[in-house]
């Protein structure tokens, strides 16, 4: 039931992201071989300022968290057939840039990310992230994923997306993000 499937959840902390990825997997929270590569390339570390192998929340400062390991995990396995190679995503209210940078390991290569974030702050944290980051860094470098400034709820006028994530706060599914959904 739920209450066993959270309490797993909180069991699969680690010491590395190696571990966390590996209890995530054992826990059957991570199942897809190459969302769990994806996992394994995007380490953690880069991204959450402290406890960052915790499957637990952890802020990032702006009033904002990066979300536990395991609703990430929960969320990649969930669209993961709408982030296949040569695909795009839209993450609204991208954050520390952790879930973009999953998005975009999991649509290389030709595939495209886009992580907008209202709060200027929380879009410098997630570039300085990525920087660190020698993934997300060859993720930025290479095209498939960009970070910007913007309304969410408007989403990319002009642009479709296979994918749309909202990690944002909202209290109804706006209609310039459900026009910018790709059927399917």
């Amino acid at each position: 039931g739920t209450l066993k499937a959270g309490f797993m959840a909180w069991r699969c902390s680690g010491v590395s992201n190696e571990e966390l990825v590996n209890n995530l997997a054992a826990s059957k929270l991570l199942r897809t071989p190459r969302v769990i590569d994806a996992f394994r390339k995007i380490d953690r570390g880069y991204y959450a300022p402290r406890s960052a192998y915790d499957d637990s929340p952890q802020p990032i400062g702006f009033a904002a968290t990066i979300s536990a390991p395991h609703m990430h995990a929960e969320m990649c396995e969930r669209l993961e057939p709408f982030l296949r190679p040569g695909m795009s995503a839209l993450d609204v209210g991208s954050g520390s840039g952790y879930l973009c940078a999953l998005f975009a390991e999991l649509v290389s290569p030709g595939g495209k990310v886009i992580g907008i974030e209202h709060v200027p702050g929380l879009v410098e944290l997630s570039k300085r992230n990525l920087g660190k980051d020698p993934r997300g860094s060859a993720l930025i470098g290479s095209g498939v994923m960009e970070v910007i400034v913007g309304d969410g709820r408007q989403g990319i006028p002009g642009r479709k997306f296979d994918c749309i994530h909202v990690g944002a706060a909202a209290p109804y599914i706006p209609e310039a993000l459900e026009e910018q959904l790709l059927p399917g």
